[in-house]
């Protein structure tokens, strides 16, 4: 039972833990709706107002026209540079500052707006003569801040494009140029190719004389490679010369008696003669 008990207090405090969290989120979504409409009125009826100023601005004549004029002149200059800060506040952080500076100058111009607003009720002409000149003098030191921190804030978005533009571009040249990378290496191919000649010509002027070096080599050995067989053949000539017979027919030199000519005569000289048909 008591298990049950803490799971059923535990159950009713998620339950009212969730509760509580839509409760939160509809009042926030609810806060939320109602700031977006009243955004939405109120550029609504600035937009009915300007209309109405400039519509004044032509049509009215003397102060009152002035008056319109420089209402309308102020809030299209604060307005236009409250857009351009705010569009570019995103990619330029700096601008945050700018940006709080227009605040403050907007509340200035919400007074001098006021104060316009007022004389140009006012039904003294003297009064509104006598006043004017101070606050269109005040609107136009409002407007030219405002136009200033405008126009700053165009020429850095430029100068950065600019910036930007220029690092994409030298980015771009460096990928064409990997991307051409045949013309380095045909480049180096070609100088290879123009030193190859010179290279197998040169193997060429050897090789005659390498071929020449290894045909005297190979005179030189077959020469005395002959010599070698001829002083074999010699040798074995005197051996069968030695031998009993073995080594094959007598020589005509031999059959003839000129081998050997000092042996023979002496042998002929030992010999005994055996009638007058030996000489």
């Amino acid at each position: 039972m008591e298990i049950l008990g803490v799971l059923l207090g535990v159950a009713l405090l998620l339950g009212l833990g969730v509760v509580v969290l839509v409760v939160i989120g509809l009042v926030k979504a609810a806060r939320a709706v109602g700031e977006k409409v009243e955004r939405q009125e109120a550029k609504a009826r600035r937009a009915v107002e300007n209309v109405t100023l400039k519509a004044k601005s032509y049509t009215q004549t003397g102060p009152q026209g002035q008056i319109s004029a420089v209402r309308l002149g102020l809030r299209t200059s604060l307005d236009g540079t409250r857009r351009v800060l705010e569009g570019a506040v995103g990619q330029d952080g700096q601008l945050g500052e700018a940006l709080a500076l227009l605040g403050r100058l907007d509340a200035h111009a919400a007074e001098l707006d006021g104060e316009l607003r007022m004389l140009e009720r006012e039904p003294d002409a003297g009064r509104v003569a006598a006043k004017l000149p101070e606050l269109r003098e005040r609107a136009d030191r409002i407007t030219h801040s405002a136009e200033t921190m405008r126009w700053a804030a165009q020429d850095r978005m430029h100068r950065f494009a600019a910036d930007e533009l220029g690092r994409l571009s030298r980015e771009c040249e460096d990928e064409a140029g990997a991307l051409r990378h045949w013309d380095t290496v045909s480049g180096g191919s070609g100088a290879g190719t123009a030193t190859a000649p010179g290279a197998s010509g040169t193997a060429s002027a050897a090789a005659p004389g390498a071929s020449a070096t290894a045909t005297a080599s190979g005179d030189s050995a077959g020469a005395g490679a002959g010599a070698g067989a001829g002083a074999a053949r010699e040798a074995g000539g005197a051996r069968r010369g030695l031998t009993d017979g073995r080594g094959g027919r007598p020589s005509a030199e031999e059959l003839l008696g000129l081998a050997d000519p000092v042996a023979k005569l002496a042998q002929r000289l030992r010999k005994p003669t055996t009638g007058p048909s030996a000489g």
